[in-house]
């Protein structure tokens, strides 16, 4: 199963500061995002790990929510990844959010953007956690007689 997984916990220490401004900033529950591979390999960037990286990585429900993707866009989305491997982590991207005068550095990622290209969303930069998750619900939904999914 294809998934994109919602980060709505609180890690110790400055991560755990930095999860609550996210939230608090983008008044939700969401701070990361991951996207979790069929083989059980989880795709993101992380300022922890330094950037774009695939890892195996245990994912307790209770500090997550799961969103199933259409089976047909993880090809796409495991070779970003695996392409990207080692792309430097985009803080000040990240912080675009905040203050507004940084903008997008086209060799640097943070998750939400990072996924989002993966998923070949335009203009990936413009998505944070909680915004990714509402995007992604349109192209999740399948509807009952049409046959398709919604085009991305």
């Amino acid at each position: 199963m294809f998934r994109a997984a919602f980060y709505k916990g609180t890690r110790p220490g400055f991560a755990g500061a930095y999860n609550y401004v996210v939230r608090t900033w983008t008044d939700s529950p969401y701070s990361h995002v991951e996207l979790i591979f069929s083989d059980g390999m989880a795709g993101s960037a992380s300022f922890a790990d330094g950037g774009v990286r695939l890892k195996a990585i245990e994912l307790d429900p209770a500090r997550w929510d799961f969103m199933e993707l259409p089976a047909h866009l993880e090809p796409a989305a495991r070779a970003w990844f695996e392409s990207h491997a080692g792309a430097k982590y985009d803080l000040l991207g990240n912080l675009q959010f905040i203050l507004t005068p940084f903008g997008q550095d086209q060799r640097r990622w943070f998750c939400s953007e990072a996924c989002g290209a993966a998923l070949s969303l335009p203009e990936p930069w413009r998505y944070d956690p909680p915004t990714l998750a509402s995007a992604l619900t349109l192209i999740s939904i399948q509807p009952a007689s049409a046959g398709f999914l919604m085009p991305i």
